[in-house]
């Protein structure tokens, strides 16, 4: 894939924090700044994704930073999204870890490739390109379901039921 292991693992961790996310959203006044939902471990969304701890931290920092998740430290800490799924876009979440040359530069790394001197692949490369941007542009998290992440949240889930 033309995507980082860094960025594939960020869109698989933030999939995974969107299907957490509660109809409801936070309780409360909504001002855009509170996260969507409760903070959830690094540890387990680490364990539950089967994506190394330390590799998985640096990705959120990234993400963090991007002011697309918000962390808290010490008892009841973690991650959490800091905008309902439906308003995370894939593009933010790729341009906040891959940066957005993967939507402007030449498939082959060759450096002056463009309309003046095309690479061997620049004009198939350019229409998947665009197609590719307008694709991650316009999908959210919410638009992305993953059956392979159900039975995690099914089962963090009934946890927490459980302890309520």
């Amino acid at each position: 894939m033309l995507l980082s292991k860094s960025c594939e693992y960020g869109l698989r961790a933030m999939l995974y924090l969107g299907t957490l996310e509660n109809d409801e959203g936070s309780e409360g006044e909504d001002d855009g700044s509170a996260p969507t939902r409760e903070y959830v471990s690094i540890q387990t969304v680490s364990d539950d994704l089967e994506i190394g701890f330390s590799f998985l931290t640096k990705v959120f920092q990234q993400l963090n930073d991007a002011g697309l998740l918000t962390s808290k430290r010490g008892p009841g800490g973690g991650v959490a999204l800091t905008r309902a799924p439906d308003a995370i876009g894939l593009y933010e979440i790729v341009v906040a870890i891959d940066g957005a040359d993967l939507f402007e530069e030449c498939v082959l790394g060759l450096p002056g490739c463009g309309e003046a001197e095309p690479c061997p692949l620049h004009e198939h490369w350019t229409e998947e390109r665009d197609r590719m941007k307008t694709t991650f542009q316009q999908t959210t998290l919410s638009e992305v379901p993953d059956v392979r992440l159900t039975p995690f949240v099914k089962d963090m889930t009934e946890a927490e039921e459980a302890s309520a």
